[in-house]
């Protein structure tokens, strides 16, 4: 097995960067609530919606590297992008809600640290490691084959 070591080389924000990663999330989750709060969207909504987009953990069931793609699709600003554009171009204003709170979850767990995923596994993201141990070094071996894995 080989260590997993999240440095300036591993593909992983530090230092500086990271923070100001962690403070543009903070940034797009409170903007986000702002513009919700203005647009006069049903609260029940932003409360029934926000954490929808965490169901994408259960794709790591399927195994690391499927539950990585469709958690990274689901928490990258992309899709509540198109969805906002999509509810401009129909005058559907539910599209519109829906993308705010969208965003609004997409930048509250970058704040908390949780950033875009690696095939590594649900802890290595874009933003460093996450879980308890985080600092510590780690492992990992790709669960079909055994062999180990370099992370990004």
């Amino acid at each position: 097995m080989t260590n997993i070591v999240i440095n300036e080389n591993s593909g992983a924000a530090t230092g500086g960067v990271r923070d100001l990663l962690r403070w543009e999330g903070v940034a797009l989750f409170v903007g986000m609530t702002l513009f919700y709060w203005i647009s006069g969207g049903p609260w029940q909504i932003y409360a029934l919606f926000f954490f929808v987009p965490d169901l994408s953990m259960l794709a790591y069931l399927a195994g690391p590297r499927i539950g990585a793609g469709v958690y990274n699709l689901v928490h990258a600003t992309i899709a509540p992008l198109l969805l906002a554009l999509a509810g401009i171009a129909t005058a559907e204003p539910i599209a519109g809600s829906i993308a705010l709170v969208w965003f609004a979850h997409i930048g509250f767990d970058r704040a908390l640290g949780y950033g875009l995923k690696y095939d590594a596994g649900f802890r290595f993201t874009h933003l460093g490691r996450i879980g308890r141990d985080a600092t510590a070094p780690a492992t990992a071996e790709n669960p079909t084959t055994g062999n180990p894995i370099k992370a990004a």
